[in-house]
């Protein structure tokens, strides 16, 4: 028993010390970088130079994490191609995974309280899509933005849950808005299973660990014909991807 306290107590302490160290490794790229960053926000026109820095800050903090990521490729990405990414969503690294994983610059749709964090926030703010899911008017106005976005040849990305789902939930229901995005803009969707993220580093303080990281890039979903009737299936059949591919990997464990 005594072992097993200390064993647990010096666990408690790494993880404490381990989280702290993620917010450092958060904060500090971005003070070195920020003159570019500023610049790079400066028109819309310079996003892509600072989704490059956005890159560079996301792969420096999964490596000072201690993460290593392996992703599988069903399908290539195409460079100058705009997509509608999306995939499960566990864990505050799921950001810097998708950064780390796709080259087409992309925006992110996002909730707004994100950007409550200090410097983060700031630059959250300026670059991403803020939806305020409680006010229909914050949902209308992010098509607007999206559209334009689009129009400038970005790709967008939302996670479809709407949120981080309680740890007993494999994958919640997803909403609507990427899809109809992507059945409205004609951009193919691509479907992304992150495996471990919610086991490396979770939204439950005393968690996580050092380790790889897996992703996996799935056949595209193509929406040149489809309408608005086809919403609903498509929906239903980008989240039965993702789900099969979530239980094959329990299963095999």
């Amino acid at each position: 028993m005594i072992i097993f306290d200390t064993m647990r107590f010096f666990k408690i302490i790494f993880w404490i010390l381990w989280r702290i160290w993620f917010y450092v490794l958060v904060l500090l790229p971005i003070l070195v970088l920020f003159p570019l960053l500023i610049i790079s926000i400066s028109k819309e026109k310079w996003y892509p130079y600072f989704f490059v820095l956005a890159r560079i800050w996301a792969r420096f903090i999964l490596f000072g994490m201690g993460f290593r990521t392996k992703v599988i490729y069903d399908q290539e990405i195409l460079q100058g191609k705009s997509y509608m990414f999306v995939a499960n969503h566990t864990s505050m690294t799921d950001i810097m995974l998708m950064l780390s994983v796709t080259r087409n610059p992309f925006v992110f749709v996002g909730k707004k309280e994100l950007a409550n964090i200090p410097l983060f926030g700031f630059f959250y703010k300026k670059t991403c899509i803020l939806v305020d899911r409680n006010s229909q008017k914050s949902r209308f106005e992010v098509y607007e933005r999206a559209q334009k976005r689009l129009n400038q040849g970005l790709s967008i990305c939302i996670f479809p849950e709407g949120g981080v789902p309680d740890e007993n939930i494999i994958l919640d229901e997803f909403k609507d808005g990427a899809f109809r995005l992507a059945i409205e803009h004609k951009i193919p969707i691509v479907p992304m299973t992150f495996y471990d993220n919610k086991k490396r580093l979770s939204y439950t303080f005393f968690s996580g660990s050092p380790g790889i990281m897996r992703a996996k890039i799935h056949h595209f979903f193509d929406t040149m014909n489809l309408t608005m009737d086809a919403k609903k299936e498509i929906k239903e059949n980008v989240r039965e991807v993702i789900l099969t591919e979530l239980m094959n990997d329990i299963k095999t464990k």
